[in-house]
């Protein structure tokens, strides 16, 4: 009798296998959004998936949904035009560090800074792994990279802090280890109104880990389970990751704000009054 892979219904199964190396974390992250979405009560129909450019921007690809491959460090606009044209749909962002936070960076923190009511997964692999491994905006001091090869010295970005200081109203960061609570994060962020992140600290065994003498992908995910400390509602501030130290994950932030459109409604009703009509989309 031949069975099906659980995630065969949410899964372009023409595509696969993927293309993505062994041991990588990404599609462990996918497993677990597939996951999240399996268990939820979304209407799956309203579900709508945005990926850019690299390793993880093939996800779009792989997932059956309506989904969106576009142009590098723009998955976030895409997103933001995708809510704000349809307001009953849930909006996904599931990209990379380089797409997300490098070229996208502004994106990101523009659409926290105004609440724009859209989930953001971002992989976190340390390096621009798809076009050869080259230093990126999180990979850690003195870590090797191909244009850094004597050791990085550009200070990273701390994820969840810039998250939290731009607006979002949910962080959290996980690595690909922790299945079931990054699963449950992301159950929750199907369920909250607003900017929600979370960050997936990802192994990359064919290009980070090579550079930087760390074994293999098995070693990585070692190294996760060994130093990976749970720290619910630390400060963000104090959650830098250094090269090969320990990694505070957990959930750091979780509140409640108008969303973007919410706080549109709320001004154009306080300014116009009954002569505003609230645009409620598309379906």
């Amino acid at each position: 009798m031949k069975k099906e892979h659980p995630g065969a219904p949410l899964l372009r199964m023409d595509r696969i296998p993927h293309i993505w190396c062994p041991t990588c974390g990404i599609g462990t992250t996918l497993n677990c959004l597939i996951s999240a979405l399996s268990a939820s009560k979304l209407d799956l129909d309203k579900v709508s998936v945005v990926s850019g450019i690299g390793c993880t921007g093939r996800g779009a690809g792989y997932i059956k949904l309506d989904s969106f491959h576009v142009t590098h460090g723009r998955a976030i606009p895409f997103a933001t035009g995708l809510k704000l044209a349809n307001p009953k749909l849930k909006v996904i962002v599931f990209s990379g560090d380089g797409d997300i936070i490098a070229i996208g960076g502004n994106h990101f923190i523009h659409a926290a800074r105004r609440n724009i009511d859209i989930v953001v997964i971002c992989v976190n692999n340390f390096n621009y792994a798809m076009t050869g491994g080259q230093v990126g905006p999180t990979t850690p001091l003195t870590a090797n990279a191909t244009t850094m090869p004597f050791g990085n010295y550009e200070k990273p970005f701390n994820l969840p802090y810039l998250a939290e200081s731009s607006g979002a109203v949910y962080v959290t960061r996980w690595t690909a280890l922790h299945i079931r609570r990054l699963t449950g994060a992301i159950s929750e962020t199907l369920n909250k109104k607003g900017f929600s992140f979370i960050e997936v600290i990802s192994p990359c065994s064919t290009i980070y880990a090579r550079r930087n003498k760390l074994g293999d992908g098995l070693s990585l995910m070692k190294f996760y389970h060994d130093n990976s400390e749970i720290k619910h509602g630390a400060n963000t501030r104090d959650v830098n990751i250094e090269f090969q130290k320990k990694i505070v994950v957990g959930k750091f932030v979780d509140i409640e704000k108008p969303t973007f459109l919410e706080a549109r409604d709320e001004h154009y009703r306080r300014v116009l009054g009954e002569k505003y009509q609230p645009y409620g989309g598309i379906g």
